[in-house]
Order: C-alpha cells, then sequence, then structure tokens
C-alpha cells in the first residue's frame, strides 16, 4: 500500500516525519516535492538582511526523512482517483497512483487580478525573492521610497526587515507599508495588532491602514482612495492562493481535513474549518498542528484498507484550532503574544528565535538551529548549543 504526501513544507514535513513511525511497516511511504530542500518559511526574511542565514534557514529533506523522497513538481492532483501528475526536473511527464495521499502543497503569492502588481512587485516566497529583494534595495538611493503590499505576518517582517537594512547600509529610504484592513496583522488579536503596529513606526517604517492597491505600473501605485504612490521597490505579501495542482484553489476542509476518500489536505493547501467550526488562519503553527491529526487519519484509513473492514468508515480524528501565542519579528525587535501576555523587545526576540531554532531542532537540523540561535542572538556556540527550550511555549512545535 502507497502512501503519498505531496509537498514538504511545515505540514508536509511534519506529517512525514510522523508516519515513518507509525504507519504499519508493509505501508510504503513517498514524499514528492519540487524542491530537495525544507525552507522554514517564517524566517524567509531575514535573507534579506543577512543572506548567510539561507544555510540555516533550510534542511535537506533526505537527512529529515529515511522515507523514499522523489523530486519533482505536482501539476495536478485527482483527489477522488488517487493519481497525481507528476514532473520531473527534466520536464518529463509522470503520474503517481497512490492508495492514501496528503496534499501539502502549501500556497502561492495571490495578485487578485490587479493590473501590473505581478509584474512589478517581487514576492517573498523563495529564497531567491528575498535575495532579489537585497538586491534592488541595495541600488537605492537617499530619497527613494520602497513600498510593500499586505500587512499580514510576512509583510510585517519584510517591512521592518528593510527598514532595518537602510539603517545598517545608511541608506536614507522610506518604508512604506500598506494594508486595506483597518490594521496591521489583520486577522490577529488587538492587543497583538497594536503592539506589531507600535513596533513598526519605532522601526521607521510608515504605516498606512485602510489603504488597497488597484494597480501598478513600474513607478506609480494607484490606491483605492484614488490617489497615486509613487515607488522606487515594490514587494507585494498581499494574500495567498492555492496551488496550481488544484486549480490555484484553496478548497475548504472540514476538521478530519478530508478531500475525498482516500486523500487529506493540510496546512495552507487548504481552508480548514475545525471542530468547532471556525476558520484557521493560514500559518506554520496551525500546519503542523494539523498534520498530528492528519496523520492518525492516514494511520487508520491504511489499517481499515488493510483489514477489508467493508463499508464501515474508520472513526477520524478531527482538528481543533489552538495556539498558545503568536510571534512576528520588526525588524531588531519582536512581538510574542503567550495566552493573554504580550511580550515586545528581547523577550520576544528570544523567544521567536528560541522557537525557531526548536523547530529545526525537531526536523533534524540541529547545526541550523545552533546557528540560527548565534546568529540572532549574539550568543557562543556553547550557549547556543545547550539552549535550554523545555520552558519555552513553542508556537510551531505539534503536540
Amino acid at each position: 500500500m502507497l502512501v503519498a504526501v505531496f509537498g514538504a513544507g511545515y505540514a508536509g514535513l511534519a506529517l512525514a516525519q510522523t508516519l515513518e513511525r507509525t504507519l504499519p511497516a508493509d505501508a510504503e511511504l513517498v514524499v514528492v516535492d519540487e524542491s530537495t530542500d525544507h525552507l522554514v518559511q517564517h524566517e524567509l526574511h531575514r535573507v534579506v538582511r543577512r543572506p548567510s542565514l539561507a544555510e540555516e534557514i533550510t534542511v535537506t529533506l533526505t537527512d529529515a526523512l529515511d522515507c523514499k523522497v522523489r523530486q519533482a513538481t505536482v501539476t495536478d492532483i485527482d483527489a477522488d482517483a488517487g493519481v497525481a501528475t507528476l514532473e520531473t526536473p527534466a520536464g518529463a511527464e509522470e503520474t503517481l497512483d497512490y492508495d492514501v495521499g496528503a496534499v501539502c502543497l502549501g500556497a502561492r503569492t495571490a495578485f487578485y487580478g490587479l493590473a501590473g502588481v505581478r509584474e512589478h512587485a517581487t514576492p517573498l516566497k523563495r529564497l531567491a525573492d528575498a535575495r532579489e529583494i537585497r538586491r534592488t534595495f541595495l541600488d537605492l538611493s537617499d530619497g527613494d521610497r520602497v513600498v510593500v503590499g499586505g500587512a499580514g505576518l510576512s509583510g510585517v517582517q519584510v517591512a521592518g526587515e528593510l527598514a532595518a537594512l537602510a539603517d545598517e547600509q545608511g541608506i536614507d529610504a522610506e518604508v512604506y507599508l500598506l494594508e486595506q484592513e483597518p490594521a496591521v496583522a489583520p486577522a490577529f488579536p488587538t492587543a497583538f495588532q497594536r503592539a506589531v503596529h507600535d513596533a513598526l513606526l519605532d522601526a521607521g517604517v510608515s504605516v498606512r491602514t485602510g489603504t488597497a492597491v488597484e494597480r501598478a505600473d513600474a513607478d506609480t501605485i494607484a490606491l483605492a482612495t484614488g490617489t497615486d504612490l509613487d515607488y522606487d521597490q515594490f514587494v507585494w505579501t498581499g494574500g495567498i492562493t492555492g496551488a496550481p495542482a488544484l486549480d490555484d484553489d484553496r478548497p475548504v476542509v472540514r476538521a478530519d481535513l478530508r478531500l475525498s476518500d482516500d486523500t487529506f489536505a493540510v496546512g495552507d493547501a487548504a481552508r480548514v474549518v475545525d471542530g468547532d467550526g471556525e476558520a484557521v488562519p493560514a500559518s506554520a503553527a496551525a500546519a503542523i498542528r494539523e498534520a498530528s491529526v492528519a496523520a492518525d487519519n492516514v494511520r487508520a484509513l491504511v489499517e481499515h484498507r488493510r483489514e477489508g473492514s467493508g463499508g464501515f468508515e474508520p472513526r477520524l480524528a478531527r482538528y481543533r484550532f489552538d495556539v498558545p501565542g503568536w510571534l512576528v519579528s520588526v525588524g531588531d525587535d519582536a512581538v510574542a503574544t503567550v495566552g493573554p501576555t504580550v511580550l515586545t523587545g528581547r523577550p520576544a526576540l528570544a523567544l521567536k528565535t528560541t522557537v525557531g531554532a526548536g523547530y529545526l531542532g525537531n526536523v533534524g537540523g540541529i547545526r541550523e538551529a545552533t546557528d540560527l540561535v548565534r546568529e540572532e542572538l549574539g550568543i557562543g556556540e556553547e550557549q547556543a548549543v545547550d539552549a535550554d527550550t523545555d520552558d519555552i511555549v513553542d508556537v510551531s512545535k505539534a503536540e
């Protein structure tokens, strides 16, 4: 029996690592991903200012997994038939038939058909994007303007990073952050939003909420207010859409994460409605916790199919959204929530770094975790190795 995990982001890697431990010995597990590496997406913005961190936030999949890893782009999934269409690195088309599958392909940047935005803005989804943002920024002159469109966590972090880079490089450039909703980090608690907004202002970022982008050309962004905003660099973090293999859709799945009888959808690839009927925000923390539920359900389905249990379906676990806190960096500052408590400054930065390092350690990147702590907190190697994360509330680790 073949179990296939499509995608090795937060959800896919966590799911595959759990299935390696829990699947019956006679079940075959394969992970399909377009890359040979797992990218720690929530630290990607750091590469804009510190290119050397690229090595610390990537983990080779064959180091993290013992199962078969297949490099290919998933171009289509027939969830009902249990068939995936793949494109190999050489450009050949192949199909993969599976018995039980999990779609963990993540999401892509959404441009919403806004004229000129895709053509003139740089997203932040890959290492190449972070490097391009850095290269463009370093070519700016005093008085130039950078505009970041979209003030979710990615937009907040890249705006903060660019403001810090401007200070480090002595470039007197303006950094604007636009958000169409009334507050930054619009999907998050009010106290968190306020602290993030204050941190952005302290970092020197000009924040404009209630400001929607309508279109862009090579020099100007047209706003829904009827005004134009000139720019010299444009970064777009304005939302997400589904993977091409799912026709750019993020299908809705219920709390059991079932996309079809034999296929599950986990993480940002789907719009998850949890066991309480609440929409789950797209985040690394949610994806990893969903993966734990998906692993239980994949195993239950595999055992059910092996035993030939007639027409009775197995009882499946249900996901309930419960994340103990949120973390975001703003340049050299950070904001964190742990329960009702909001942390800022050094404690929040230490918490965020420890969580990131803890995640890397969990997925097998021990060296990368140590290097990340040393780079972010400026402590020695022995301290980094001995850093105790047990007393830190980890908002990314699966329970």
